[in-house]
This record gives C-alpha cells, structure tokens and sequence, in this order.
C-alpha cells in the first residue's frame, strides 16, 4: 500500500475488534476459577454443617441413653411423732445453801468437793461441848423445879385438909394453889430449855437436807461459824430428778393443753444444743400460767429423772415436746422431696430403671424424716441423692441409702 492512498473505514476499525477478542479469551479461565471455587467452598461448608448437626443429634442421643447413679430409699408407714421444739435450761428442783444454825467452831468437815450426797448425810461438825455443858444447866433447873412442884402439891393437899377443917383461912389456900401453877409453869420453861440444849447439840451435826451434789466448800476445818453468817458452808444442788424449762410458741399452746385436758402425759426429749443427739427423756411437768407478750412465747417445765447425769444445771438444751402421733403415715426420707415453684415433688424409680417426676403433698417434717399427705405409696422408691442430674425418663442406677432411710416398709 502506499502511503498516498486513502485508507478505508474496514481497515481502520479491525484492529480494535482483534484487540478485544483478545483481552476476552484471556478472562474466561479466571472467571471460570472464581466460580469453580465459590462450588467448592459451598460444597464444603454444607458438609460441616451437616456433620455438626449429626454429631450434635449423636450427642443427644447419647446423652438421653447414659446411665446416672443416685442413691434411693423406700416409701415406708409407720409412727410419725409430731413435736414442738423449744431452747430450754436445765433448772434443778432445789439448790440450797447449807448454813450453821449455831456459833461454834467446826472439828470436821464430812463430805468431798463434788460428791454424791443424800438426805440426812452428815456434812460438818461444829463442836458440841459448849451446848452439852448448856444441857446439863437446864436438866438441873428442870429437876430442881420438879422437885420445888412436889413439895408444893404435897401443901396443896395439906391445906385443903386444913381448910375443911375450917383451921387456916381461905386466902392461904388460894395462894398454895397459885404456888402450884407458878412451879408447873416453870417447870414447863426449864423443859422447853432442856429441848432447845438438846436441839443445839443436833445443829451442831449438819446433814444434807436434800440428795444431790455439794459443790466446792467455803469453810475448812477449824473455822468459827456463826448462825448470821451469810456465805454458808456448802452448797448442795439435786440432779435426780431434774428440769427443764424451756420455751415455746404461743400459737403452739393450744394443742399442747389438748393433751393435757385429755390425761395424758406428754414425754419431752433433751437434745444437745445442735439438735442431733438426744441427752434424756422425760416427761412435761407443768405450763406457765401467763404468756410472755414480748415475746410471744410461753414457758414450760419438764422432768427428767437423770439417772446416768445426762442434765447439768444451768446446761442449755433444746427440749422436744412430742403432743401427738400420726398412725400409719408414709414416711420418706426429707433429702427426697425436692420444691419448684410450682409443687412439690419426688422422683420415683420404675420398675425399667427409668424415673418418673411426681407430685406430692407434705405433711410434715421432723429432722431427716418426712410425712407424705398424698402422692406417694408404701414401697415407692424415691430417688435421695442425684436428683440434680436427673430428668424425667432419665435411666438410673439405683444404690440403697444407708441409715435411717434405708428402712423398709413396715409389715
């Protein structure tokens, strides 16, 4: 071509239509590779989903067939004790404070700091020769004046005779007759002294007027003791038996007067302060007459006959007052009930090993023992420990609980 010649719209226009078919055919293999890859990353993240949700439905499964362990009991009847509880001291029936009833110096002390003592037992000893000495004066006046009354009657009769012989006048009668009355009156004094020496002598033996413990002695041996005397020598405090006065709930008193009003006799337990171990079993001696307003609560007394020393003075304890018994009641261990807030309920083994949620009413309970109104039978097993793991369906393997709610069923 040269280059004086025109140039045609064909040959100017195909260069550009080369160039682009070009720059096409090399996008077409990237384009293709982003869309292979975008295949294949949707391809893989389809099959993690499905393979979580398969393990997830694996786990479930799983988890809805393994076996949970808990520990179970048996629904039982039996007796079921209704108490009141109450914080209550032990209270002696008599403390008494020995003390002289003569001045005197002591020569023996009898008795062992802490010992056992009974009624009448000798204690002390205040020497006795100041009062023996005391004994002998009023039997002299006593003799002497008996013997002064002797010689008067024998006048008495003397002048009587005389008298109705019409020899002595009537006034010297009379005074013979008031001479008689004056030796019969003394006489009757120095008596009443004789009696009083010789009840000296006995104070000067002091015995133990109660049974019970002496305490620590305040006096030794050789100590002069006076009958003002304020501190005493020994104090002495019964045990057996011994009370306890404890407090209760006004609202409970009705039911307690019941019984009373009833005749019968109310038996009242000693636990230690934390409530687990039982000291002593007595009986509900008397109830206060009045209520405490402050306080809203009554006091009563209890007896206990403490025969091993279980109660010690001013010991405090928690007094349980049994006022009634239930009869045949269903009795459960308390660790089975479990409370929503919506019911009450217990979780009951099925023959399969399987439990079941049931609802139940309670009565009461007292300690680790509970009474159920209605929900459950004699001889239902009720799941203690575990439940926390547990729902319905859930398959168990049951161990027996040990103790108290291992027992099985009465009859």
């Amino acid at each position: 071509m040269k280059s004086n010649e025109p140039v045609t719209a064909e040959e100017t226009t195909a260069p550009v239509l080369v160039v682009g078919e070009a720059r096409k055919k090399r996008l077409w293999p990237w384009i293709a590779a982003l869309a292979v890859g975008a295949l294949l990353l949707y391809v893989l993240m389809s099959r993690r989903g499905t393979a979580a949700d398969a393990a997830a439905r694996a786990g479930k499964k799983g988890g809805a067939g393994r076996t949970i362990p808990v520990t179970v009991a048996t629904a039982r009847t039996g007796d079921f004790g209704v108490y009141i509880t109450g914080l209550g001291t032990v209270t002696p029936i008599a403390t008494v404070t020995v003390r002289g009833r003569v001045d005197g110096q002591i020569i023996n002390v009898a008795f062992r700091e802490g010992q056992l003592v009974r009624a009448g037992d000798l204690l002390v000893e205040i020497d006795p020769r100041p009062f023996e000495v005391q004994l002998m004066q009023a039997e002299g006046q006593l003799a002497k004046d008996e013997a002064a009354l002797k010689n008067a009657n024998i006048d008495l009769e003397r002048y009587r005779v005389l008298m109705e012989q019409d020899a002595i006048p009537r006034q010297q009668l009379d005074t013979q007759i008031a001479t008689v009355n004056q030796d019969e009156a003394a006489l009757k004094s120095d008596a009443a002294q004789v009696a009083s020496a010789k009840l000296n002598l006995v104070y000067c033996r002091i015995t133990a007027p109660v049974s019970g413990r002496v305490g620590l002695r305040l006096v030794d041996v050789g100590n002069m003791v006076h009958a003002a005397d304020s501190t005493g020598l020994v104090v002495i405090t019964q045990l057996q038996p011994i009370t306890v006065l404890f407090t209760v709930s006004a609202d409970r008193l009705p039911a307690v007067e019941q019984q009373l009003a009833a005749g019968r006799r109310l038996v009242t337990d000693a636990y230690d302060r934390d409530l687990k171990n039982k000291l002593a079993t007595g009986w509900l001696m008397a109830v206060d007459n009045q209520i405490d307003q402050t306080t809203g609560t009554v006091r009563m007394k209890a007896s206990f006959p403490n025969e091993k020393m279980e109660l010690f003075p001013n010991q405090f304890v928690n007094a349980r007052l049994q006022v009634d018994t239930l009869k045949n009641a269903v009795l459960v261990p308390t660790a089975a009930i479990q409370r929503s807030p919506q019911s009450t309920f217990v979780y009951v083994v099925k023959p399969d090993s399987t439990v079941d949620l049931r609802s139940v009413e309670v009565q009461l309970t007292e300690g680790d023992e509970t009474s159920v109104k209605s929900g459950l039978a004699p001889g239902d097993i009720v799941v203690t420990d575990g439940v926390d793991k547990l729902q319905p369906g859930s398959k168990v393997a049951a161990t027996p609980a040990t103790g108290a709610a291992a027992k099985k069923p009465a009859g």
